[in-house]
């Protein structure tokens, strides 16, 4: 059956892989050395399991208990993340499905159903700026021609990124025949917020994930010198990013429980003493109500193009991604919350993949106490108990599921 180690020791197995240094927690994008390193963890460690292992066209990892084939029951998350995140967004559920396995296949359980782990591609967008690319690649939420011709920060395109690592692009994009085997997934996550820290409870069960979206808005103006150009004489673009960022924040709260973030900006050319000739900056927007999120874009790009022509420069605003509010299947919520002693039911301002399969499968959410309610942050935290608890109500669902 292979080594258990229970969820907290499978962790602590990949711990080093992706430190960052620099920013402090992990830095594991797709097809970068640390994600690359993740990979071959985990399908050995699955191998190690009797689990047989295969990549999907669109760079997913299965790991299946016996033969693939429909109806299956399927659980897991993702191993990249943002740019210096935590240590449990995303392998949290991955190592807490290989563990639930194993305590299922320690008591001898044999399930009716097929049962599989997957490992999403590049949930964060932590390199190319697009979330959950494996997910939406698999369901048809994204064309493969625009995956293909994305570029990081460096300049190098998925396309190439992908087939250094050794991967065939040639048949990226959807996926109907492993689409079509997954009955039902399940997706446990560590908590990103401070719901189950005010509810005193380990484990709850998602409702929804609200809608959420990323623009990208470049500015243009004049570069120059620092020291010799005069203020009235300049058409510097930082000035309107800058107030891109303060309108956001301002706009946002003006929206009950809307979120807006700029977490990202990169000037060219970057010099200290250069006037940047062009500031790209990056919004995320989040709203519960549905339909809201574009409006409250709108408003903060007509601010963005007001302050950009007082300052005689131009703004070119582009959606790279949105997602609108994806509610769980109600039936199979209703029945984890019976299963897990009336666990408590939250909704997210977090995307995860099974948002994408939401619309395709009936989907549910597990998430794990979080008692920092930090993400996307070194800081980021579960008590290894209740990492342990997670793992076993994982198994118990799939038993339920699968049985």
């Amino acid at each position: 059956m292979g080594q258990v180690n229970g969820a907290n020791g499978l962790l602590a197995e990949i711990e080093r892989l992706g430190a960052d240094p620099a920013r402090g927690g992990y830095s594991r994008h797709v097809f970068a050395p640390a994600e690359l390193e993740l990979r071959e963890w985990f399908t050995a460690a699955a191998r190690a399991r009797g689990l047989t292992v295969h990549t999907d066209r669109n760079a997913n990892i299965w790991a299946w208990l016996g033969e693939p084939g429909p109806n299956a029951v399927v659980t897991g998350s993702h191993l990249d993340s943002v740019p210096g995140g935590g240590a449990f967004d995303g392998p949290l559920g991955v190592v807490s499905a290989l563990a639930a396995l194993d305590e299922l296949r320690a008591e001898g359980f044999s399930p009716r159903r097929p049962l599989a782990v997957v490992v999403f591609a590049e949930e964060e967008g932590g390199r190319y700026g697009v979330p959950c690319l494996g997910s939406r690649l698999l369901t048809g939420a994204i064309a493969p021609e625009r995956v293909l011709a994305l570029r990081d920060g460096e300049g190098d395109s998925f396309a190439d990124a992908a087939r250094a690592a050794g991967f065939d692009t040639e048949h990226l994009g959807r996926d109907d025949e492993t689409l079509g085997r997954i009955g039902t997934f399940v997706e446990l996550h560590v908590e990103q917020g401070k719901g189950l820290i005010h509810l005193d409870a380990p484990i709850a069960v998602g409702s929804a994930i609200i809608a959420h979206g990323r623009w990208r808005f470049s500015f243009a103006g004049q570069g120059n010198h620092a020291g010799t150009t005069l203020m009235d004489d300049r058409r510097d673009p930082m000035l309107p990013a800058a107030q891109l960022v303060a309108a956001a924040r301002r706009l946002a709260a003006s929206v009950p429980q809307a979120r807006a973030t700029v977490g990202r900006i990169v000037p060219t050319p970057g010099g200290t003493n250069v006037i940047a000739s062009r500031v790209d900056v990056w919004l995320d927007a989040r709203v519960p109500e549905p339909g809201v999120v574009h409006d409250l874009v709108d408003r903060i790009a007509q601010t963005a193009r007001e302050a950009a022509e007082l300052e005689g420069c131009t703004v070119e605003v582009g959606e790279e991604s949105y997602e609108g509010t994806a509610a769980f299947d109600p039936a199979l919520r209703d029945e984890l919350v019976g299963l897990l002693g009336d666990a408590p039911v939250l909704p997210t301002g977090a995307g995860h993949d099974a948002a994408v399969l939401a619309s395709h499968v009936p989907t549910a959410m597990l998430y794990v106490r979080n008692p920092s309610g930090i993400s996307h942050s070194p800081e980021e935290y579960a008590e290894p108990a209740d990492i342990d608890h997670g793992a076993r109500e994982l198994a118990r669902v799939l038993r339920r599921l699968a049985g």
